[in-house]
């Protein structure tokens, strides 16, 4: 069983070791827990975080490394950790990487679903899309860029602006969303002295675009 990811103009396969895990009834899970979410559109929100292992879009400036290989964490029943997420009392849960869409996550996704919970992912957009989510937050990367039907669902496009050539990569996909998705930039958080005035000037003359900013880094929470 193997679940496909898009690497440029390649595609890497991704085998998986049993039907469990193709299924998604396991899950490398690398953390979770409670805390506010501190980007994009919903910054300022409480919600239950599932952080899942692998990754291999491999981003320079990376802030979850320890997330990128999923040997290093336990695959776990995807059962308990839909009733970890239950038991949080959490309305919504943010599912994050690493990449999580390397896995199947249609199991996960009904499962939160039956107990009423709204389901948020974070992604490159760089595998194939499973799960049934009310928030699609995709924050494409060059070296391995997304295909265009995740595009077209993306609820919220982010873009982390590094230098100022990356200001024509988010017009790349600003065109390729809906009309509807919220558009955001956000600073890479080592260069952000260097890059913050950039981006208010950007913003200024595109209003179409807000700035993301990583608030929870400032209230030094998870």
């Amino acid at each position: 069983m193997f679940r496909l990811c898009n690497k440029g103009s390649r595609q890497v396969i991704m085998i998986r070791k049993s039907i469990g895990q193709s299924e998604g009834k396991y899950l490398p899970l690398v953390e979770e827990f409670y805390s506010v979410q501190g980007e994009g559109f919903h910054a300022g929100k409480a919600a239950w975080f599932i952080r899942l292992g692998g990754c291999d879009v491999g981003c320079n400036w990376c802030d979850t490394r320890f997330a990128w290989d999923p040997e290093l964490h336990p695959m776990i029943d995807t059962g308990a950790i839909i009733n970890n997420a239950v038991g949080s009392g959490a309305d919504s849960v943010v599912v994050t990487g690493g990449e999580p869409l390397m896995w199947n996550l249609d199991y996960l996704c009904s499962g939160l679903k039956e107990n009423k919970i709204s389901t948020f992912i974070e992604t490159s957009g760089a595998c194939e899309l499973s799960g049934k989510w009310d928030w699609i937050c995709l924050s494409p990367k060059k070296n391995m860029p997304p295909g265009e039907d995740i595009c077209h669902l993306a609820h919220e496009l982010k873009i982390i602006i590094e230098k100022s050539e990356d200001f024509l990569w988010a017009e790349e996909y600003r065109r390729l969303v809906s009309s509807n998705c919220r558009l955001f930039l956000q600073p890479e958080w080592s260069r952000f002295n260097t890059i913050i005035p950039g981006i208010v000037d950007y913003v200024l003359k595109n209003p179409q675009w807000r700035i993301s900013l990583q608030i929870h880094k400032y209230m030094h929470i998870p």
